[in-house]
């Protein structure tokens, strides 16, 4: 199986504001099992854009590679169970 190249994000800390080093990513919500279903944002030319399910404000930093974020533990990896 193709491994997953598109960040994915979480907010389980509820904070108003996330950075993130990539223009195109997912925004899970909060951790699982209390996340919303997983919507891909494209922010475009744009340099900040709002998620439609949890209103988290993500905003793109040029500084960060693209799967990185502010806070750090924002930044979420799906793992397969054993």
């Amino acid at each position: 199986m193709a491994g997953n190249s598109t960040p994915h994000f979480q907010n389980s800390k509820g904070l108003a504001k996330i950075e993130i080093g990539a223009h195109e990513f997912m925004c899970i919500g909060a951790l699982p099992p209390f996340d919303h279903p997983h919507v891909f944002i494209d922010m475009g030319k744009a340099d900040e854009t709002i998620c439609p399910y949890c209103s988290t404000l993500y905003r793109f930093n040029k500084n960060l590679g693209a799967g990185a974020s502010l806070p750090a533990d924002a930044e979420w990896h799906e793992t397969t169970p054993v």
